[in-house]
């Protein structure tokens, strides 16, 4: 099984490169299953349902969020209505209070099935639920469903927690894939008990920027510490994604290759 995962997708510039992206990877590696984080699709901040909508209809599997999954409120009900859209696991959930959605779903294609979780680091990210409890939960109900495939999207700032939390799920998942950053990092890897790992993936979309964003606005807004809202970059986009194999029987990773290009078109 081939899994084709693609970073933080930002903006319309970041849209259009994965769309592109799409049509050329999934065919040139043979992917059975394609899972792209979204958080990001709407000018950079959350995710709208007619854009999800629009990427499943080209062949996405699963997209996954992050800390701007709530960004825009028309997302929200679209969580209950349509499960292939995940949010991060470790969001704390209390009965007066239920956070919509799931942050895992289950995914088949003719012979495969594929298990997606997202969970959230908490290193100078919000303060939520564990993201180790969360996870041995969630592979739990997977792993009682006969899941053996598993891909986890861990959203997480910092570099020690996303190799700490990979360390922590080898052997117990496929591939853990790092987002939330939008920097690829050159770290893939196979674990020693056969689980893939990256600590990011980095993103799709304005590589002349900073982040997905445009510079100037990141520069004046780090030199003069104003609450300036940062503005998705314009111009021809490019993707980071990788491409996970997977043995089906096991579970266990047989490789993951790291894809970078700055400019598709």
């Amino acid at each position: 099984m081939k899994v084709l995962y693609f970073g933080d997708t930002v903006g319309s510039s970041g849209r259009k490169a994965l769309k592109l992206a799409i049509k050329k990877l999934v065919p040139q590696y043979q992917a059975d299953f394609v899972v792209v984080n979204g958080e990001n699709f709407a000018h950079g901040y959350g995710i709208l349902p007619r854009m999800a909508e629009e990427f499943f209809a080209l062949g996405v599997n699963v997209i996954t969020t992050g800390n701007h999954a709530w960004d825009n409120q028309q997302i929200i009900p679209y969580f209950e209505t349509n499960p292939h859209v995940i949010r991060p696991a470790n969001y704390p959930n209390h009965l007066s209070y239920p956070v919509p959605g799931k942050g895992a779903v289950v995914v088949q294609s003719k012979q495969s099935k594929l298990g997606v979780i997202q969970v959230m680091g908490r290193v100078l990210m919000e303060s939520i639920d564990c993201p180790f409890q969360a996870i041995d939960r969630e592979i739990m109900q997977l792993k009682d469903l006969g899941i053996h495939c598993i891909l986890v999207d861990f959203h997480a700032e910092a570099t020690s927690e996303k190799q700490a939390f990979a360390y922590y799920v080898d052997g117990k998942v496929s591939a853990v894939v790092g987002s939330h950053t939008h920097v690829q990092t050159a770290d893939e890897r196979l674990l020693p008990q056969g689980t893939a790992a990256i600590t990011d993936v980095g993103m799709c979309g304005c590589f002349d920027s900073v982040i997905g964003m445009e510079k100037e606005i990141a520069i004046q807004k780090l030199i003069t510490k104003r609450p300036l809202r940062l503005e998705p970059a314009e111009g021809v986009g490019g993707y980071g994604a990788v491409v996970v194999d997977i043995e089906e029987n096991s579970g266990r990773a047989l490789s993951i290759l790291r894809l970078r290009e700055e400019k598709i078109e």
